[in-house]
């Protein structure tokens, strides 16, 4: 990673390298204060008249969603975690990839699904009559 971005500092002055940094964290900052907004406005526009919940300040909005992300967080972000870290997460690549194999579902349901259902059902009703 360390030679990518060397290859894309390459041939810059440190003004510019700078300026991209600034301009960074004014972006990542402005992002983080409309979040907060954007959460502050749907918790009151839909909590206090569906859930009878008072209203959130900008602050508690940021809490909320704070506090939402730890216990809620998931998977992904900017984390720097290390990859050949010995810790076992519930987040790993290969939980990551098992939803990639939902793409040949309507294959598979179109050549096989409905008789494989078919079958299924048969043999339920067919070990009910049985136990019957």
């Amino acid at each position: 990673m360390s030679n990518y971005f060397k290859h894309k500092m390459r041939g810059k002055s440190p003004g510019e390298i700078a300026g991209m940094i600034i301009f960074g964290i004014i972006f990542i900052t402005g992002l983080a204060i409309l979040f907060g907004f954007v959460i502050m406005w749907l918790w009151n526009w839909l909590m206090p008249m569906i859930f009878g919940l008072t209203t959130l300040t900008y602050w508690q909005a940021v809490g909320v969603f704070i506090l939402a992300k730890i216990l809620l967080g998931g998977c992904g972000g900017f984390g720097g975690k290390d990859k050949s870290s010995s810790k076992k997460s519930s987040c790993t690549k290969e939980s990551k990839g098992e939803f990639s194999k939902w793409k040949h579902y309507d294959d598979f349901w179109k050549e096989e699904g409905n008789k494989a259902y078919e079958d299924y059902v048969n043999r339920l009703t067919s070990n009910n009559d049985t136990n019957d």
